[in-house]
């Protein structure tokens, strides 16, 4: 579009965000207005994109557009969704009757903005995530399309029909990749996890990444720590190699307009991303706000909203814009191509590669290994299995056993370094494209991601997570690496799905049951080497659990209405991970005293097997769940709740209630109470009181 008609629609969307928050009589306003020229720049004369197909999978021929071949726009400052909804109204996608239902209870123009509304890659409210996650679309957008004048693979077993194609790693100087987009506010430039990403986004030479800094210089509360000095975000940016946009002045439409054009251009021979840093006016369009604290979050006042609507000018309501369709090209036609080999794409496999792949690690019975070893070797196998399965690591390769899968498909991994917060986000980009990431840490190390971790489960992304080193269990490295909190942290997040299982067997079978499902799944694993209690045709379905009997017959009927059992086990253990050992050996100890005591290896969290459990409630006196987590949160909750409403059944939790130390596993466990000492205890103690 031309400047004039430009000018025109930056007045329309300026109305159409009054409009909104002034009929639902709450919103961020002047968080909106500042951002006009730049948003309606971009939207209108530079991003590419069908709005009609904006699905992230790619047909076969790349060649012939897509959903995979989009611009992508991230509004980090999400709080400004009055902006994003306006510009999808220029663009004819939402009615102005639509746009006045703007936070109200059907409508799926949310507050924040929220993945009800199709055209919002990821709920960005709490700000500060929005560039992790452009850096992961970029990444997945570059390993998708990269290498176009390939031949298409064939569709093979355990394959995929959709073109995945080598990442190279000096940069997309030959190819006319899609752009990713982030706007995003100077108040959220505080965050930490925003400078994770500069970094990173340097270090992987994404050039196919565009940020834009609205400096408006007022936060929430009061102005910023920077202020509208924009020398001073554009030397920090800078310092991390990418390359920086100043403008002056970022309500002035030409300004934008070159700021934008020459980022662009310079994008086709740089190597490094791009941001543009554009002073504005917080308020701008409506005089009595502009530039003026108190306002934030707040709407127009209805007797103030015709003087406001006045102020900005003429508005054509019959006006629409127009978002250009993307066109794949190449910027210089002799640009090399990588090869295709299997340890440098992320195609699918060709079947001569498949042939004589075990099905699992040939683990031979009472051999002990660690789950963290068996999640590395399931990783490495199923990596010929799932070509768009890339791992994000956390500094921990050579400890999680990743490296494995690294040196069999190192275009497929992806180093990320200490910055746990960034790797989460930049992994929910890469799912929002189509990528199946899998994260890897430490479960305590992961818990500083836990928001990171929220959103993209309200966003409804897949990520598949291993939080290792779990519990006391781990040792002498002390309380400060002992995962003991990531349980009840994953149970709170909608749609998610624990599990912890106890052997290697059950370990490399559940990592594979995890690509079967959708939403946060996460596993945890141990680094003790634990032994082998499984066979390898075993199955493990989630939300089932494993049952040892030890009693010399299955349970008969009760006595009466008293409760009193006849025979079978007289009570339950229910465990998970490290401690399923403990309370088979104690099961095994109270034996010899001859005490049956069935044992649950309750490897899937949540969902948990509520029919399991009820039948145990039904059949033995009580159960005590043993854990090596803190008491809150956990195992025991997880039980608690599906029994919530069986009658006369008695739950006693034995969990880490101490603050832990260095220690052997042995040491810690028995300090915590939760080894096979404590549970024969325990069990004798119930016994005693019936």
């Amino acid at each position: 579009m031309e400047l004039a008609e430009l000018q025109k629609l930056a007045r329309l969307i300026r109305y159409y965000i009054l409009l909104q928050t002034y009929s639902a009589q709450s919103g961020h306003t002047t968080s909106a207005l500042s951002a006009v020229e730049l948003a309606t720049a971009l939207f209108f004369k530079y991003f590419r994109a069908d709005l009609e197909n904006n699905s992230p999978l790619p047909p076969l021929n790349l060649r012939g557009g897509g959903g995979a071949l989009n611009d992508r726009f991230i509004l980090s400052k999400g709080h400004a969704s009055p902006l994003f909804y306006a510009l999808y109204t220029a663009a004819g996608k939402i009615t102005e009757k639509e746009l006045a239902a703007y936070r109200t209870f059907d409508s799926v123009l949310e507050g924040h903005l929220s993945v009800r509304f199709p055209y919002t890659e990821g709920l960005t409210g709490s700000l500060g995530q929005g560039l992790s996650m452009g850096v992961g679309e970029a990444l997945a957008l570059r390993a998708r399309i990269s290498n176009t004048n390939s031949p298409q693979p064939s569709l093979t077993k355990g394959g995929s029909n959709e073109n995945i194609s080598p990442l190279i790693k000096r940069g997309l100087r030959g190819v006319n990749v899609p752009f990713v987009y982030v706007l995003l506010g100077d108040g959220e430039m505080a965050e930490g996890q925003n400078w994770e990403a500069i970094q990173y986004a340097a270090f992987k030479k994404l050039n196919n990444l565009i940020a834009i800094v609205d400096v408006n210089r007022l936060s929430q509360s009061e102005a910023t720590m920077v202020g509208h000095d924009v020398q001073v975000y554009a030397r920090r940016v800078a310092s991390f190699g990418w390359r920086t946009y100043v403008l002056e002045n970022g309500n002035d439409l030409e300004l934008v307009d070159k700021g934008f054009s020459m980022a662009l251009e310079q994008s086709k021979t740089s190597e490094m991303p791009a941001m543009i840093i554009a002073k504005t006016i917080k308020g701008k369009g409506v005089p009595f706000w502009e530039d003026k604290n108190g306002w934030h979050s707040k709407p127009v006042p209805k007797d103030k909203f015709e003087e406001a609507v006045k102020g900005l000018g003429e508005i054509d309501k019959s006006m629409r814009g127009v978002i250009q369709k993307p066109v794949l090209s190449l910027y210089y036609t002799n640009s090399p191509q990588p090869s295709l080999t299997k340890g440098g794409s992320i195609l699918p496999l060709q079947k001569r590669e498949l042939e004589g792949v075990a099905s699992y690690t040939n683990h031979q019975p009472n051999e002990k290994v660690a789950t963290k070893k068996a999640f590395g070797n399931a990783l490495e196998r199923l990596g010929s299995i799932y070509p768009d399965l890339v791992v994000l690591d956390g500094d921990v390769k050579n400890s999680l056993h990743t490296d494995q899968f690294e040196k069999a498909y190192p275009a497929r991994f992806f180093q990320c370094y200490i910055a746990e917060q960034n790797m989460v986000s930049v992994a929910w980009g890469m799912s929002n494209l189509g990528l199946k990431p899998f994260i890897t840490s430490f479960g305590c190390f992961l818990t500083r991601a836990h928001d990171q971790f929220r959103l993209a489960a309200l966003s409804e992304a897949t990520l598949y997570i291993n939080g290792s080193y779990a519990g006391v269990s781990l040792g002498k490295d002390g309380p400060s690496q002992m995962g003991l909190e990531d349980m009840g942290m994953v149970r709170a997040w909608p749609n998610s799905i624990l599990l912890y299982p106890s052997d290697a067997i059950s370990t490399e079978k559940l990592v594979e049951a995890m690509f079967t499902q959708k939403g946060i799944v996460y596993i945890k694993t141990t680094r003790e080497p634990t032994p082998i209690i499984y066979k390898p045709d075993e199955a493990f379905p989630i939300a089932g659990s494993k049952v040892f009997y030890n009693a010399p017959q299955p349970p008969l009927k009760l006595r009466g209405g008293e409760g009193e059992l006849l025979d079978g086990d007289v009570i339950t253990v229910v465990a998970a991970g490290i401690t399923v050992f403990e309370a088979i050996k104690a099961a095994e100890q109270l034996k010899q005293d001859g005490i049956a005591v069935r044992v649950i290896d309750c490897y899937s969290i949540k969902p948990i097997d509520v029919e399991t459990l009820r039948k145990a409630a039904s059949e033995t006196q009580a159960i005590i769940t043993v854990e090596d987590h803190y008491a809150v949160g956990g195992l025991g909750d997880a039980v608690l709740e599906a029994l919530a409403d069986t009658h006369h059944v008695s739950v006693h939790k034995l969990a880490v209630n101490k603050i832990p130390r260095s220690g052997t596993p042995e040491e810690l466990l028995a300090y915590e109470e939760i080894d096979a000492k404590a549970i024969v205890k325990k069990v004798k103690e119930i016994l005693a009181l019936h």
